[in-house]
């Protein structure tokens, strides 16, 4: 009888990047989406079509979530992805510490929705509705 080994994957404030990187392929690929990742007290991974490109990564928009431990959804001004619509959300401990970080390249705000939409204006304005409502924070 063949037994197979499973072992947890625990995500701590100092996971290093070979701790994260089944969770982030798995956000990969769920999403096929570009996935930074890091914890707060080591730098994590960047990962780009199928494949980590940097297991040493980190990022100015991953540190203001760690250090803010909020939501962002920002076009970072430097770093690998400045100029890109990016959203990252911290990962928290049972005390609502953030413990990690993980962003993904924000697909809605690299579409000009208006220019799609222009000539269904009232679908425009549901979907900016449903985008403002996820953007505010609690």
């Amino acid at each position: 009888m063949n037994i197979m080994k499973y072992s947890n994957i625990q995500i701590t404030a100092d996971s290093s990047s070979q701790d994260l990187a089944p969770f982030a392929m798995a956000i990969h690929e769920l999403l096929g989406l570009p996935v930074t990742m890091r914890s707060l007290n080591k730098n994590g991974l960047r990962i780009e079509k199928g494949k980590i490109l940097d297991n040493d990564y980190s990022g100015p928009v991953l540190e203001s979530v760690l250090k803010e431990n909020k939501m962002m959804r920002i076009i970072p001004t430097n770093g690998k992805y400045s100029g890109i619509p990016v959203i990252v959300v911290p990962i928290r401990n049972k005390e609502g510490y953030g413990i990690a970080a993980i962003g993904v390249v924000d697909l809605v705000g690299t579409v000009d929705l208006g220019f799609i939409f222009g000539d269904y204006p009232e679908v425009v304005k549901q979907v900016q509705e449903c985008v403002r409502s996820r953007v505010a924070v609690p």
